[in-house]
């Protein structure tokens, strides 16, 4: 990947034009597609969260149902967790919105085999967030919030480009940190699922870019939109590239 962090938006649009010529793709082909893309986004989502397993362990846990040495019994559940909610992830394509029951059930999906108290559940207390000086909303306000999320998520489907729109998608939900653990993997299941309701593809930040991931969060957090807007635009146009290669073959 060559990651120059320009505006790919207008290349973006012109790779999404390609792949739209090249539809309706057969299921042969969307399932392989899907399969293929559930490692990558898995172990990526993951990895940026301190997850130590590689693309290879990840896939061989999942698709394998095989234990990793050395790896702990969590970084195992993670796997297949992530892996259960992207199916559902999908099963949501066609609904083309986000509600409240989807964004608990990705949650829960992901997360109950380590904390099934707190799965699928919004916090009741009050989270903070190691190395930032940003401080989520109180807990009271969280289901709120949420509520509100939905509505603007929705609105700015009519109107926003798809950078703007899938930068919104995440960072909105790891603003509200809607609950105690796991809200960047479920921004980032949350902004798949927004992809591929529109039309796009299933796209990683890839750990190699956790530096400027967070720092472009960090930005965005005081109201600087345009760089996380760039750095999605820049993931998105690799993914689409990659997605081509994989149908042209």
């Amino acid at each position: 990947m060559n990651f120059d962090f320009l505006d790919k938006t207008d290349e973006v649009e012109k790779l999404k034009l390609e792949l739209n010529n090249l539809r309706p793709l057969s299921s042969f082909v969307r399932s392989q597609l899907k399969e293929y893309f559930r490692i990558g986004f898995t172990y990526s989502s993951n990895a940026l969260e301190g997850n130590t397993l590689t693309e290879t362990e990840t896939k061989i846990i999942i698709e394998d149902g095989l234990t990793i040495g050395g790896k702990t019994v969590r970084e195992h559940q993670e796997a297949i967790g992530h892996s259960d909610a992207y199916d559902f992830m999908y099963d949501c394509i066609n609904s083309k919105s986000v509600t409240k029951e989807m964004i608990l059930k990705l949650h829960r999906l992901f997360y109950h085999r380590i904390d099934d108290e707190n799965a699928g559940t919004f916090r009741k207390e009050q989270v903070y967030i190691s190395g930032s000086d940003y401080v989520p909303p109180k807990a009271s306000k969280v289901e709120s919030l949420i509520d509100n999320y939905i509505v603007d998520l929705a609105n700015l489907r009519k109107k926003a480009n798809i950078a703007e729109l899938i930068s919104f998608t995440h960072m909105r939900v790891v603003d509200i940190h809607p609950f105690v653990d796991g809200n960047g993997r479920t921004a980032r299941l949350l902004m798949n699922l927004v992809l591929l309701q529109q039309g796009y593809v299933v796209t990683s930040i890839a750990p190699i870019l956790r530096t400027e991931y967070i720092n472009r969060i960090r930005l965005y957090n005081k109201d600087e939109t345009k760089p996380f807007e760039i750095l999605i635009s820049n993931v998105l146009y690799e993914a689409l590239k990659e997605y081509l290669r994989m149908v042209k073959d």
